[in-house]
């Protein structure tokens, strides 16, 4: 229940990400490279491509989701029993996936669900880490790309100008702890022999405050886009006019100048400081800022979602007394 809580938080935050992406699909903003501008991006395209990065952390919870949907229920200590035990009728009943078959290993397999869960949620937390760092330098006077309502930054005590981006930072820090996880875990269980060890014991604490930990940066990262401010105009600074240099060599190759000559051609007038900007040409290809895909990597996100879908644990308790 926990995993697809979590997931229904992702789904949260892809949704609003793919909503802004769709919102501010047209408004150009410059791709970097090795920190420097290099080609024409958008706001679509920018926001677009953390919806698909949840996407994918989206199908490695899932896989995590399948590790520990199977029933270790009747193995006892990691030996079995001598009672006549139906373990199929209790896998059915409780809704798991399949069977944890081996007793031994059913007992090993703590650790190993627990890395799987673990890795997950590093993953996730990786991509709010990332997202959140460009946030916080897309909102910087230098680049004033983005800005939130005075209510949601910060001042100073002595600096009237500041405008600071206390949440996403909070979120970067907590993320970047959060993806520490799986290296605790893996620490924690190596070299542990067979059969149950109170080492185990301290796995609880470890997942449950990561979820927890998750759980709240994402919502506060949903609030916080809720609020978002986009300047219109970022790509319309002369200071960005070489991003289109990319596409001036590719017009004068359309021409049928050998790509190496136009290249040339376009570095010699940005040297000389007479490079002009000329129109965008359409950009068509799929995941193009001009063809998005937004509907496509929805669809491969709902797909994903399929599998989140367990019954409280309640209710399936109840089902199987009922069934008793």
């Amino acid at each position: 229940n926990a995993i697809d809580s979590l997931a229904a938080d992702l789904e949260r935050l892809f949704n609003k990400l793919q909503e802004l992406s769709e919102q501010h699909k047209d408004k150009l903003i410059p791709g970097y490279t090795h920190m420097q501008p290099a080609m024409v991006s958008s706001f679509g395209l920018w926001f677009g491509s953390w919806a698909e990065s949840l996407a994918d952390d989206l199908l490695i919870l899932g896989s995590a989701r399948a590790v520990i949907d199977r029933n270790p229920l009747g193995t006892g200590a990691g030996y079995g029993t001598s009672l006549p035990l139906d373990r199929s009728l209790t896998t059915e009943l409780l809704d798991f996936g399949g069977l944890l078959y081996n007793s031994a290993y059913a007992s090993l397999s703590r650790g190993k669900a627990e890395l799987a869960v673990a890795s997950a949620i590093a993953s996730a937390a990786q991509t709010l880490a990332r997202f959140s760092a460009e946030v916080c330098l897309f909102m910087t006077a230098e680049f004033r790309f983005i800005d939130f309502p005075d209510e949601f930054i910060t001042g100073s005590s002595i600096m009237p100008q500041k405008r600071n981006p206390d949440a996403f930072e909070l979120i970067r820090g907590r993320t970047h702890i959060l993806q520490s996880l799986p290296g605790q875990v893996s620490l924690l269980v190596t070299g542990l022999p067979s059969g149950y060890n109170r080492d185990l014991q301290l796995l609880k604490q470890m997942i449950f405050n990561a979820f927890a930990e998750l759980k709240e940066c994402i919502a506060m990262a949903v609030v916080m886009l809720e609020n978002i401010r986009v300047n219109d105009n970022v790509a319309g600074n002369p200071l960005y006019n070489p991003i289109y240099s990319t596409e001036e060599a590719n017009r004068l190759v359309r021409e049928g100048v050998p790509f190496r000559d136009a290249y040339k051609a376009v570095s010699s007038m940005i040297g000389k400081k007479v490079f002009e900007v000329t129109s965008l040409s359409e950009y068509v290809h799929e995941g193009s800022i001009g063809n998005l895909c937004n509907d496509e990597v929805r669809k491969l996100f709902r797909e994903r979602m399929k599998c989140f879908n367990s019954l409280p644990s309640g209710e399936l308790i109840a089902g199987m007394l009922k069934n008793k």
